[in-house]
């Protein structure tokens, strides 16, 4: 840990030899990929150091537009500025598709690289994959697959250890909270009616809110049974965790089970602990049996841990969505001729991809140092 903190620090200290004052970010160009996904090229006025980053966005519900997302940090900071800002030119897709996207993401990102060059005038020196929750995966799947393509990948937040772990995650969550606040979502946990998937925002959100704060023990046992993490130094984090990973529950779930080719969600031989009473719980709690084609459809986005460029992690280690787990799982993962290209960079912080931009510079930076 003390040797990530020092390197950590040591990027930041080189930060200021990379943006120089001769650097003036340029105007984006906007584009359509042979998939029909949007893409954004952005490449510096003057100071240009002829290298790329690619940016994989996060998680978007399946009944938003296609778009850009996720291009401001919680901070306020402009990724595309930023990136810019440092000399280097940015791309980013809205990929062809919402909802659970990563396969045809991955693919999106290969037709972004290669459309770079007639949009630049050259092709670049290095190019850097990065990516975000959902994009972190793209991200690290890319680099697995694909290494060819890519100098190095910045997975950051993102479901890279076990795919199946991160669905049944989400499932956990909602059939213990429908076993301690039962009716407060109508219908089961592996199909989500359209009603309240239509008026959540208006209706059930704030219900489930109400229902949260109107008895916190309840709650707190849901997430201490599920492993979701909240800030015990902050009470409002309890409502705001559950709400965090019943949003997934709510808008991914029907869509996975339409891409996956059936329910990926399985609990048959779960058994919950942490309760006042495990055995009344597992007595209560609704059972769910994956369906064959969904679990073999999964296999296609787990990491395989076949590292063969470098690659950096960042991820809080009270992320409520998708767990801080996920990090030791895919240490675990990659083999032993791989390790020395992994760098994990855990952040002692509450929330779903919360970090600074300071936080996100010095990972792309000791990226850039990596060898």
């Amino acid at each position: 840990m003390k040797m990530r903190v020092f390197v950590a620090a040591l990027a930041l200290s080189v930060l200021p030899a990379l943006a120089e004052a001769a650097i003036v970010p340029g105007p984006c160009q906007d584009g359509v990929l042979p998939s029909g996904a949007l893409s954004r090229i952005c490449i510096p006025s003057s100071g240009w150091n002829g290298s790329l980053v690619v940016f994989a966005h996060g998680y978007v519900a399946f009944n938003e537009p296609i778009g850009f997302y996720h291009l401001d940090l919680p901070d306020g900071t402009n990724l595309p500025n930023l990136v810019q800002s440092l000399g280097f030119a940015f791309a980013t897709t809205s990929y062809r598709e919402n909802g659970l996207a990563a396969l045809h993401a991955i693919d999106d990102i290969h037709e972004l690289v290669d459309s770079f060059p007639a949009v630049a005038g050259q092709a670049p020196n290095k190019t850097y994959l990065t990516g975000v929750s959902e994009g972190g995966l793209v991200a690290a799947l890319a680099a697995e697959r694909t290494p060819q393509l890519f100098t190095g990948a910045l997975s950051t937040c993102g479901p890279i250890g076990s795919f199946r772990a991160q669905v049944n995650y989400v499932g956990d969550l909602r059939a213990l909270f429908d076993v301690y606040f039962p009716g407060v979502i109508p219908g089961p946990a592996t199909s989500v009616p359209a009603n309240v998937i239509a008026n959540w925002d208006t209706q059930y959100l704030p219900a489930v809110t109400a229902a949260v704060n109107a008895n916190p023990a309840n709650a707190m046992a849901v997430l201490r049974i599920a492993h979701v993490a909240f800030d015990p130094n902050d009470p409002t984090t309890v409502a705001r965790a559950m709400t965090d990973v019943l949003w997934y529950a709510v808008f991914a779930t029907n869509d996975a089970a339409a891409k996956l080719g059936g329910n990926p969600y399985d609990n048959t031989t779960r058994w919950y602990t942490g309760s006042t009473n495990d055995l009344l719980l597992n007595l209560l709690v609704q059972r769910y049996t994956a369906d064959a084609a969904a679990l073999t459809a999964l296999g296609a986005y787990e990491t395989s841990g076949q590292l063969t460029i470098p690659m950096v992690t960042l991820h809080t280690f009270g992320d409520d969505v998708i767990p801080y787990a996920h990090e030791l799982l895919y240490g675990a993962k990659v083999h032993p001729t791989g390790r020395g290209r992994l760098v994990g960079l855990p952040v002692n912080a509450f929330g779903h991809c919360n970090f600074t931009s300071s936080q996100v510079l010095s990972s792309f930076v000791l990226l850039v140092l990596l060898p």
